[in-house]
Formats: structure tokens, C-alpha cells, sequence
């Protein structure tokens, strides 16, 4: 009899373990699916690129204000057909390419030399060199404002180049001398008792391993240069307008965003996505070589 309950009552308990197992799996599926990390990551998602479907969206209203009335490309349309926009951006891109040019080549230049070399002020040139990196931008805006006026150089495009040259150096450096720490100086040394002379290995194995490092600094420099604001306000003249100079100056001029400026930055979205997908393998095929 005794046997007869007991074997009852394991059987009526078994199922209420399975169960309450079950349930505990459950939950635990449930605080993975919905953990505190992924919780974050959608609000900052969300809070990231909210704003951009916002732009986007109002960037086909037709109307000027923020009032939705129907789906329209004027903007687009008075955008490419903006003389003043179209000078801006020719500007932007002169000087951008210029400028990232100049300061890919000195910034190479300045890291293959105190890679290479040893003097007695080289910690010095290296600590010195960091320093537009480090100082805020409107310092250096106006420090450079202050040293054209003072040597009598007008303000203009001329000013700007020379400006966003000196910024931009110090990221080409950096990123030239991270490749070159990791130079096997042996194949320097190897490429000498073939015969080939200093400038040889220059131009035939220092440049080509750096070459990754040249060409992210150049990159780098173009962004920078495209984007800045601040340097660029101290020391434009007449006629030298950016492109942020008169995205800032459209804003300033009717008093908010339009949707002539959310079409513009859509239109800069989409050039960088597309920039940075067709640029993607080519560095990868760089960096393997």
C-alpha cells in the first residue's frame, strides 16, 4: 500500500518539475532576448539616426515650413540649379583636395624622416606636431587670423588652404609613423647591398609599404577638410564661401533649417555611403599588398 502511494505521488510531482523547469528556461530565454546591453543599443540607435529619417523625409516636402503638405523634388531641383551652392562646393573641393595633397606629402615626408633618422630635438618635433590635433579649432582659427593680418596676406582662398595644410598635417603623421613602426628595417638594409641607393629605396620600398597609411591620411585629410567650419570662418574672405560656410549662412539667413539644406544633406549622405562602399575594397586590396 505504502509502495502504491509513493509511486502515485512521484508521479503527480514529476510533471510540476518539468514544468517549473520549463518556465525557468522560459525566462531565461526571455532576459536574453530582452537584456539591459541590446535595450541601450536600440535607444541609441534610435536617438542616432532618428533625426536622419526626419531630414530625409522633410527633404521631399513641398512646402518650406515644417507643415507636411505632399511629396515634391523642388528642392532637389533648386538645389543643383543654385549658382552660389555650386561655388561653394567647387571651393570646398579645391580646397580640399589641395590642401590634403600638400599636407599627405609634408606629413609623409616629416614621418619617413624621424623614423629614420636620429637628432636631438626629435622628441620635441614629435610632440609639436600633435599640437593642432590637441588645440580646439577656434584657437587656431584665430591665431591664424591674427598671423595673416599681421604679415598683410588678405583673407581668401589662399588663407583657407594654407589653413586647413596646418590642421590636417598632424593626422597624415600620425597615421604615415603608426605604418612605419611596424617597418622591417632589414629589408632597407637588404635592399642596400643589392645597390640600391637611397633614393631608390625611398621610392621603391619605403613609399609602397606606406602606402596604406598615405593613402588613409589623404582620405582623412579630404574629410576634414570638407567638414570643418570653425578654422574656415576666421580666416575666409570675399568670395572664398565653403560649403558649410553657406550651409551655416542659408540657416543664419531664414532663421532655421529649410528644406533646401535637408535636400543638400541628403545628398552629401548618400556621396559619403557611396564614397566609403566603393573606397572599401579598394583599402583592403591597398593593405594586402
Amino acid at each position: 500500500m505504502k509502495k502504491i502511494l509513493a509511486s502515485n505521488f512521484l508521479t503527480s510531482v514529476k510533471p510540476v518539475k518539468m514544468f517549473g523547469e520549463a518556465a525557468r528556461h522560459a525566462k531565461r530565454a526571455y532576459r536574453q532576448r530582452f537584456s539591459m546591453s541590446q535595450t541601450v543599443l536600440a535607444f541609441a540607435l534610435i536617438f542616432l539616426f532618428l533625426p536622419l529619417v526626419v531630414l530625409v523625409v522633410y527633404s521631399f516636402n513641398e512646402s518650406s515650413g515644417m507643415t507636411w503638405t505632399r511629396f515634391s523634388f523642388r528642392w532637389y531641383e533648386r538645389l543643383f540649379n543654385s549658382r552660389e551652392l555650386l561655388r561653394a562646393l567647387k571651393n570646398s573641393l579645391i580646397i580640399a583636395v589641395s590642401s590634403a595633397v600638400t599636407a599627405t606629402v609634408i606629413g609623409t615626408i616629416g614621418a619617413i624622416g624621424v623614423s629614420w633618422y636620429k637628432f636631438r630635438l626629435k622628441s620635441y618635433v614629435q610632440t609639436i606636431s600633435f599640437l593642432p590635433m590637441i588645440l580646439p579649432e577656434i584657437i587656431i582659427g584665430v591665431s591664424l587670423a591674427v598671423f595673416f593680418s599681421g604679415i598683410g596676406i588678405p583673407l581668401g582662398l589662399f588663407t583657407i588652404y594654407v589653413a586647413h595644410t596646418t590642421f590636417n598635417l598632424p593626422f597624415v603623421f600620425l597615421m604615415v609613423i603608426s605604418r612605419l613602426e611596424e617597418f622591417d628595417f632589414s629589408i632597407i638594409e637588404a635592399a642596400a647591398d643589392l645597390g640600391a641607393n637611397e633614393r631608390e629605396i625611398l621610392l621603391k620600398v619605403t613609399l609602397p609599404i606606406c602606402k596604406p597609411g598615405i593613402i588613409s591620411g589623404l582620405l582623412t585629410a579630404i574629410t576634414l577638410s570638407l567638414e570643418d567650419f570653425v578654422i574656415t570662418f576666421f580666416v575666409a574672405g570675399p568670395g572664398s564661401t565653403t560649403l558649410p560656410i553657406y550651409i551655416y549662412s542659408a540657416i543664419a539667413r531664414r532663421g532655421g533649417m529649410t528644406p533646401l539644406i535637408s535636400a543638400l544633406s541628403v545628398v552629401m549622405i548618400l556621396g559619403t555611403v557611396l564614397l566609403c562602399v566603393l573606397l572599401r575594397k579598394f583599402l583592403k586590396y591597398i593593405a594586402a599588398k
